[in-house]
């Protein structure tokens, strides 16, 4: 629950950043007409709407299972992931190329000093502000689809900035191409971060089996209880950002009185769910071959 208390705390700083960078960067944008600030705009913008979304899924993932969802609502975060993998694919970063795709086709303006010199501290500031989530999330080490969804769009904005830092800089010295190239790969930026998001998540909502170390150990406490001979057919998915529900058979000496293979099935579930992240077992208690 703390871990999670920390997570929301990361993304409620984030959307607060992005929303303030928001107003400072469309401001500059018009007062300069400098491409790059739009660009960065556009991403906090992204940004605002996929933060939004994110923390609303962590309080509807907490919601406890029902009839409905008997595994409860954990993959809402993948899910909600998901959805702002493909704002920032179809809208965010579509609308950055097509702001800048142009530009290199037109006559570049003079650029004053009064803009550049504004255009660097507004990235400078916008740097800085993104740093304070960034370094947050990274030292409380909170888990989860939406945290991480949050994390890697943070870093996305920061690689954004320093970008957009050099493309500054590179227009003040008169090389107006810097400020469209600067925009676009900005826009690619975004476009990748909204690939990779979408691939992580993916898997999880097609039902993502835990790591070979994971069910190697699950099998390695079922066959350390008392009672157990073997185990067999063990499979598992993952139902949250850590949490995965396992099904497997153990095998007991024939003849076993039903009682005593109920006391070590739940003995089993006991320490599987005690030492790792699975939350739900399903245990058949078969006889064993030739015992």
């Amino acid at each position: 629950m703390e871990k999670r208390a920390t997570g929301i705390w990361g993304i409620k700083i984030a959307l607060i950043c992005y929303s303030a960078l928001v107003a400072l960067q469309l401001v500059a944008f018009f007062l300069t007409d400098i491409l790059v600030l739009l660009a960065l705009a556009l991403e906090m913008l992204s940004d605002v709407l996929i933060s939004a979304f994110l923390l609303s899924s962590i309080f509807w993932s907490m919601k406890p299972a029902d009839e409905i969802h008997m595994f409860g609502y954990k993959r809402i975060q993948n899910v909600a992931a998901l959805v702002a993998a493909v704002i920032s694919i179809s809208f965010m970063s579509l609308e950055t190329f097509r702001k800048a795709i142009p530009k290199f086709f037109q006559v570049p303006k003079p650029v004053e000093l009064q803009s550049t010199n504004l255009t660097l501290m507004v990235i400078i500031v916008g740097m800085i502000v993104i740093a304070i989530p960034t370094v947050y999330i990274l030292h409380v080490k909170a888990k989860g689809a939406s945290v991480k969804a949050q994390f890697v769009a943070l870093v996305r904005d920061e690689v954004s900035y320093v970008v957009a830092l050099i493309a500054t800089i590179l227009v003040d010295r008169e090389f107006h191409l810097a400020d469209p190239l600067a925009s676009t790969f900005i826009g690619v930026v975004i476009l990748a971060g909204g690939l990779y998001i979408l691939k992580a998540n993916v898997y999880y909502l097609v039902g993502k089996a835990p790591s070979k170390e994971s069910l190697e150990k699950i099998e390695s406490i079922a066959k350390s209880v008392k009672g157990v001979l073997g185990i067999h057919d063990l499979k598992a998915e993952y139902v949250g950002p850590k949490e995965f529900h396992a099904g497997f058979h153990i095998e007991v000496a024939k003849g076993t009185p039903i009682e005593e293979c109920d006391k070590i099935a739940h003995e089993v579930e006991r320490r599987v769910i005690m030492e790792t992240d699975c939350v739900h077992c399903v245990i058949h208690v078969d006889p064993a071959n030739g015992s």
